[in-house]
């Protein structure tokens, strides 16, 4: 059996290195990686390659960033031509990027079955463009591979068959579980930083809504700034937030409480997350990885897809609409308790790599 693996960005390069170990280790399955070029910077999505231990891709599409349509447009010509060369027996699918949308609509339009792994996830705002991807990949899957109960629940409620759906657990915990201890021992980043353990919180921006325009940038920056005075934040910046930042007036630097840092690989990534007193992202991904590692998260958005953090209390939601409300919120989570640990598991067992093999080689 011939599966292609489509991967565009790094989240997707991390879980992809779980299912394909998985995939090998198995031994029924050949899997060719098909590389979309979505995140494009070489050397910080080499370094990702070469610490997950990804084998290089068999396609490397170079698409590159463009508006939604046009970029979107551009990966399903080249992944149609892919396909047509390579006749997979299973189109193998990631997340919510336009990557994932662009493979599964190639893959649907030429008759090859589609696996989706994170598949299930709603966050209900289709203002997201990472909204309408997961839900018209969900409705293209022939095998559903959801990382929760939740998540099965709406793919229930949106009446896909449950014959197609199955619970396997989050491949990122797998990730966390196996590279945690590596980073933990490996990573030299507290040191080169000059940070210490529970002694900074750790900040990432990226998404269009929080980066889009000046004026949310720039009170998300000054918010944390400001809380940063109590307790430092170490942001690692994203190419979009740099682009932009010319035209933000806030202090960031030595002597203030906001200290921006390059881009990090994955290792690094993981070391600071778990050394970090508190984390403040938008990202999907950091959210699960800060409860991995047992952090406080606060989460710069109105909702979120994994609504069982905020349930148990590890998350915490909060729309930026000022430097105020930012610096508030940062605030009110540094000086909360941790909270318990959950009754049961929320994310598997740490296996959900060897049981989404199993379930493709069946």
């Amino acid at each position: 059996m011939h599966v292609v693996s489509v991967v565009g960005a790094r989240p997707q390069f991390i879980k992809a290195a779980v299912v394909s170990r998985a995939l090998a280790a198995g031994g029924k399955i050949r899997e060719s990686l098909l590389h979309s070029g979505q995140h494009y910077d070489r050397e910080l999505s080499g370094q990702f390659f070469e610490e997950l231990e990804i084998p290089e891709p068999a396609w490397n599409l170079g698409i590159g960033s463009g508006p939604h349509g046009q970029q979107t447009g551009r990966m399903l010509a080249a992944m149609e031509a892919v396909f047509l060369e390579a006749r997979p027996d299973l189109v193998l699918v990631y997340g919510d990027t336009n990557s994932t949308l662009a493979g599964a609509l190639a893959a649907a339009k030429l008759g090859i079955p589609i696996a989706h792994v994170e598949a299930g996830l709603r966050s209900f705002n289709r203002a997201m463009p990472e909204e309408i991807n997961r839900v018209m990949t969900d409705h293209l899957s022939d095998q559903l591979l959801a990382p929760t109960e939740v998540a099965m629940q709406h793919l229930a409620r949106e009446g896909i068959a449950l014959s197609h759906c199955h619970l396997v657990g989050d491949v990122m915990y797998d990730s966390v579980l196996r590279l945690g201890p590596v980073a933990a021992a490996q990573s030299t980043i507290l040191a080169r930083e000059g940070l210490s353990r529970d002694g900074f919180v750790l900040a990432t921006i990226h998404r269009a809504e929080n980066t889009g325009s000046m004026e949310q940038l720039r009170g998300i920056l000054r918010g944390l700034e400001r809380a940063g005075r109590a307790c430092p934040v170490v942001l690692p910046l994203h190419p979009r937030a740099r682009a932009l930042l010319e035209g933000v007036e806030v202090k960031a630097g030595v002597g203030s409480g906001l200290r921006l840092i390059d881009p990090v690989g994955y290792l690094d990534m993981l070391a600071l997350e778990g050394a970090a007193r508190l984390i403040v992202t938008d990202s999907g991904g950091v959210q699960k990885e800060a409860f991995f590692q047992r952090v406080p998260c606060l989460t710069l958005r109105t909702e979120t897809e994994w609504t069982e953090l905020v349930a148990v209390g590890w998350n915490r939601l909060v729309a930026p609409v000022s430097a105020e409300v930012v610096t508030t919120a940062v605030l009110a989570a540094l000086a909360a308790p941790l909270p318990s640990e959950p009754a049961e598991p929320l994310y598997g067992g740490g296996r959900a790599g060897e049981a989404i093999a199993a379930l493709l080689g069946r």
